[in-house]
């Protein structure tokens, strides 16, 4: 993959006008829209549902790249797999035992394979999947808020990974990301960025997703 691709996490949106506001990313330069699903048990923070993922479907064309924050994966990879999602990324904490076979679950929807890890979570751990994954997941925030501050400790990860991975797999990464810390990104090896509230709290929407490139 060439192009760097900008994720915007609604995450940081109005809520009240979903629509208006997946619209605007895709008028001013968003490759994806970036959904954060956070169960209120693996992260301290609840928000969406599959059911906001399908109303997104039917309003966007640009591909619906859903963060699994939550506890057992599996029971809902149905629910979002058939709601719409083309990358559905989970988190190797919350799926431990049995990470293979939520890959393997994610795939059987020929959907995208995503693989999130936290910021305590060390590259070491999850180098048997890495390769069968479409994207790795970075946070360099803890998960669960946004807002928080980018961690640099993090972004080492992916350097750490870029000489692991088969060229195809996206290194994605998600907390904190604004326009100086994308570039550390970008350095670093990073192929896709999502940014939440860098890209809603600027005046100028399409300078902000542009500054990041």
């Amino acid at each position: 993959m060439n192009k760097l691709v900008i994720a915007p996490s609604i995450l940081s949106s109005d809520f009240a006008n979903l629509e208006s506001e997946v619209k605007r990313l895709e008028e001013n330069g968003a490759d994806w829209v970036h959904v954060d699903v956070m169960d209120g048990h693996f992260v301290p923070n609840i928000t969406i549902g599959a059911p906001v993922v399908k109303a997104l479907r039917k309003v966007t064309s640009i591909p619906l790249d859903v963060h699994l924050m939550i506890e057992n994966p599996e029971k809902y990879i149905k629910d979002f797999a058939l709601a719409g999602s083309d990358y559905i990324t989970f988190h190797y904490e919350a799926a431990k035992d049995n990470v293979k076979d939520v890959i393997d679950l994610i795939r059987s929807y020929n959907i995208k394979v995503g693989l999130s890890i936290k910021p305590k979570t060390q590259v070491c751990e999850i180098i048997p999947f890495i390769n069968m994954v479409d994207m790795i997941l970075i946070m360099t925030v803890e998960p669960g808020f946004g807002g928080q501050k980018f961690m640099q400790d993090c972004a080492l990860k992916i350097k750490e990974l870029k000489p692991l991975l088969n060229e195809e797999v996206i290194i994605e990464v998600d907390g904190g990301i604004n326009k100086e810390t994308a570039k550390i990104c970008t350095d670093y090896g990073a192929t896709a960025l999502v940014a939440g509230n860098y890209v809603f709290s600027q005046e100028n929407m399409k300078d902000a997703i542009s500054s990041l490139r």
